[in-house]
């Protein structure tokens, strides 16, 4: 098993900045695909971006060019730095892992982010 924890979240300007962290203990490898997925209020969970082990990272077209996603397995933790913030990036964002193959079977409990204006 495999235990997530995010941090970073909070209230945030339009325009601004945060970033996430999201740290592993347990099982923990550098071998799993980690993701980091949303929630806004009335939605469904969605895919916001991903990195594999070998650093190929995947971001969502919502937020390609604002998003970075990276990881440092020496401390267990995959980062999610999110620029030029808008209203429509406020929810619940959460880690996630693939401890077998592709699928996301790992998930952490979620940091909320809100963006005002």
């Amino acid at each position: 098993q495999v235990q997530l924890v995010e941090s970073g979240g909070g209230l945030v300007q339009v325009g601004g900045s945060l970033m996430l962290s999201c740290t592993g203990s347990g099982r923990t490898s550098s071998r799993y695909r980690m993701g980091w997925f949303r929630q806004a209020p009335g939605k469904e969970r969605e895919f916001v971006a991903a990195v594999g082990w070998s650093g190929t990272t995947t971001v969502a077209e919502s937020v390609k060019g604002r998003f970075t996603i990276s990881r440092d397995d020496a401390e267990n933790t995959v980062y999610l730095q999110m620029n030029s913030l808008n209203a429509e990036d406020t929810g619940v964002y959460y880690c996630a892992a693939a401890l077998n193959g592709m699928r996301f079977d790992s998930w952490g409990q979620g940091t909320q982010v809100t963006v005002s204006s």
